[in-house]
């Protein structure tokens, strides 16, 4: 995984495939930053549909009305809906819609975006200064590369889930377990000397006088 500087303008998106790590730029764009961390945090992506997707061009996503394929999903009108949150002002800037880049789709006004947005297969910088750019992939690229192709696909892949790094509690780490203190030998107390048996004196004998 790249290194994350800011988790909270840092998206993980969870495809069939593994985990792709999306850089937000709010200094760029920070209205669409905002609206992606809202509907991202009341989990409102999870389990949408990838409903178009170009192979040499983008992958299109983010249909909350019309593309969860856990809740009332239609594959014909997933890419028609959006949010029930406002529509959002473009924020156009000289940023590329190069490869892996994020851009909000819209419809014909290009004050239209609201929950649906795209990940650039390669570099598209004909849609440069008509669609905003505000994320890019930084890490995971692969896996957006295996996203199943089709206007729609018949069994179109999906956002399994989708979070903010800042949300995402660290794994509690499990105290190292404490190995036994080792046993000191006892110090050996040295034997007591046992006092030296006394040998019985010798008796002389008595010389008798003949």
């Amino acid at each position: 995984m790249a290194k994350i500087k800011d988790p909270e303008n840092t998206i993980l998106m969870e495809l069939k495939d593994g985990i792709v790590t999306i850089e937000l730029l709010p200094d760029v764009a920070p209205l669409h930053c905002e609206r992606m961390k809202d509907l991202v945090r009341t989990g409102q992506y999870d389990n949408v549909a990838f409903h178009r997707v170009i192979d040499g061009f983008m992958a299109q996503t983010g249909d909350v009305q019309n593309g969860n394929m856990e809740n009332n999903f239609n594959l014909r009108a997933a890419g028609t809906g959006g949010s029930s949150l406002p529509n959002v002002r473009a924020e156009f800037s000289k940023l590329p819609h190069d490869r892996g880049t994020i851009g909000a789709a819209r419809s014909q006004s290009p004050d239209s975006a609201n929950s649906q947005f795209f990940i650039n297969f390669s570099d598209n910088n004909f849609l440069n200064g008509q669609y905003t750019v505000y994320g890019r992939v930084i890490s995971g690229m692969e896996h957006v590369d295996a996203i199943t192709r089709g206007e729609p696909a018949e069994n179109p892949d999906r956002m399994i889930s989708m979070k903010v790094v800042a949300d995402e509690k660290p794994a509690a780490k499990k105290p190292a377990a404490k190995k036994p203190a080792a046993k000191k030998p006892a110090a050996k107390k040295p034997a007591a000397k046992k006092p030296a048996a006394k040998k019985p004196a010798a008796k002389k004998e008595l010389v008798k006088n003949a």
